[in-house]
């Protein structure tokens, strides 16, 4: 399911109208509409306002999203990703983030020093 259809499937399972919950999240009502139809995709803060006028968590207005279009991601880091997991991939990614490159590479040092002394 897409954004829009999640947004309009828990729209009608609070019976509200286009109008109602337009005014709710103090959007138009053509704009509302636009979203529930994928014209347009909603910003981070309308779906956090979608989500407290619908009274539903905001992932699971975001959840089962489609990418809209190809993923570019580089062929090496895909078989990478492939080779550890995704889980161990993005924890990595995660953990990695707000290190500085100085800290990554002394790190990256270490791990190549280690595997080294235990060959």
């Amino acid at each position: 399911m897409s954004i829009g259809e999640n947004i309009r499937t828990h729209r009608l399972e609070k019976g509200y109208s286009q109008a109602e919950l337009a005014m709710r999240v103090r959007i138009g009502t053509q704009k509302l509409e636009k979203f529930e139809t994928n014209e347009l995709i909603p910003s981070l803060q309308v779906i956090l306002n979608l989500s407290s006028a619908l009274d539903c968590p905001a992932s699971e207005l975001i959840e089962h999203v489609q990418p809209a279009g190809p993923c570019h991601i580089d062929g090496e880091l895909q078989s990478l990703i492939q080779d550890v997991g995704q889980k161990r991939a993005k924890l990595i990614l995660r953990k990695t983030k707000d290190i500085e490159e100085k800290d990554l590479l002394r790190v990256i040092q270490t791990l190549n020093d280690n595997h080294d002394e235990a060959k």
